[in-house]
């Protein structure tokens, strides 16, 4: 089972960088041709010239996310390997004077550095992706380890698995706001038997809550047999978060930037098993804010999901998810700190109704070619859990996440 679940999670992976590796391809075209608009002209895959001026135009050409994608649609794998001497030829050529500016300032507009032919530095690509609602493009790959217990049980304990993949992306719809997508699928594998329970004809079944998380029981009496047993893996439920945006943030004395951000969320009942998801199609209000200081991030987003339709023999969905987070920068590209997911199933009473961990963790951002990317590990210890249901204990999260400026996709423009 766990096999499976490592496929299913690798081929969502390569689904998406496969979306943004084609989407980087078709603007390198698309760039080109409003550059030859605006008199620009050159070489799209080597140099473009500006008023005179040569500028490197590599940077864009080579955003492919490792997938051999050239400039004119083609697509060569295995990847080709790059003419040494070419490379060191272009790292000695002196960078202009503006490029050098542009480089001294973190929070320079990136979309003012490419089209002014440079590269942005890996602390501005990091700066800019610890913004929840940057104009960034990236998909996170997080991968969480549940311990779960179950107190019905003598406290047995057994261990979910979940992959979930988040691809985030800006739409600019004005001027002065954007419109922040994140898509979500999760693959789930739990601790659970599918056929085991089917037999027992539960009430309803167990299932994972709207937006991912450890599994949760339904409402009612708890069932005569232990759930733990067995392992049931596949594809869970799918979710989508809206949330409109002010294009800048409020800028405040001490060198911070504030951002907030409202909307709604739409949860989609596309899970293979009935234990992997909810069950229901659910929706309901989004907000985020953070504070993104010198040093601290701090922030959240909170998400509610009540169910409008679905399978009526799945128990009702009135759940929030909150996702606190907090950082605080050892340098350009390392911080340490944590986000963790508290939920709050009001379908559940006393002491069964929260789950809250708080957590540490770390990560780093790094340069693969072209393309940041930045990994973290994190642990969450849940100080409080459902009391007489099934909760998780603990959990262990490993993610990475590549990214690109929104500036180099047209269609997000």
């Amino acid at each position: 089972m766990l096999k499976q679940y490592f496929v299913s999670s690798a081929a969502a992976a390569t689904v998406a960088l496969v979306f943004l590796g084609g989407s980087a391809q078709a603007l390198a075209g698309e760039e080109w041709r409003w550059s030859h608009q605006e008199g620009w002209s050159g070489d799209s895959n080597h140099d473009v010239q500006v008023q005179g001026e040569t500028h490197d135009s590599s940077w864009m050409s080579d955003l492919n996310f490792g997938l051999g994608l050239g400039t004119d649609g083609s697509s060569d794998l295995p990847l080709l390997l790059a003419d040494a001497s070419e490379i060191a030829a272009a790292e000695a050529e002196p960078k202009s004077a503006e490029c050098a500016a542009f480089e001294k300032d973190i929070d320079a507009n990136l979309g003012d550095v490419l089209r002014a032919g440079c590269e942005p530095t890996l602390a501005q690509m990091s700066a800019l992706m610890d913004n929840p609602l940057g104009n960034v493009a990236m998909f996170f790959n997080q991968f969480d380890l549940y311990q779960m217990e179950n107190p019905a049980f003598d406290d047995k304990e057994k261990n979910q698995w979940m992959y979930t993949g988040i691809l985030q992306f800006p739409k600019r719809l004005s001027d002065d706001w954007n419109l922040i997508n994140r898509i979500v699928l999760t693959v789930p594998s739990v601790p659970l038997d599918q056929d085991k329970i089917d037999d027992f004809n539960l009430p309803a079944d167990p299932g994972i809550p709207p937006g991912g998380g450890p599994i949760q029981e339904p409402p009612g009496p708890v069932a005569p047999v232990d759930l733990f047993s067995g392992r049931t893996t596949g594809l869970g439920d799918s979710y989508y978060v809206g949330l409109f945006s002010p294009y800048e943030g409020i800028k405040h004395e001490n060198g911070a930037t504030s951002v907030w951000g409202a909307g709604f969320d739409l949860g989609v009942p596309t899970a293979t098993e009935d234990i992997l998801g909810s069950g229901k199609w659910s929706a309901g209000p989004a907000g985020l804010f953070a504070y993104l200081g010198p040093k601290w991030k701090l922030g959240a987003l909170v998400q509610h999901y009540w169910d409008f339709a679905g399978d009526d023999d799945q128990a009702d969905v009135n759940l929030t998810n909150l996702q606190y987070l907090y950082y605080y920068s050892l340098d350009e590209t390392t911080s340490i700190g944590a986000m963790p997911n508290i939920i709050a199933n009001w379908e559940l009473s006393g002491g069964d109704r929260f789950t809250v961990p708080i957590g540490i963790g770390i990560n780093k951002t790094i340069q693969f070619g072209k393309v940041p990317v930045r990994f973290g590990i994190e642990y969450h210890y849940s100080v409080i859990q459902p009391d007489d249901t099934v909760g998780a204990d603990w959990d262990l999260r490993f993610y990475f996440a590549p990214a690109a400026p929104s500036a180099l996709f047209g269609w997000m423009q």
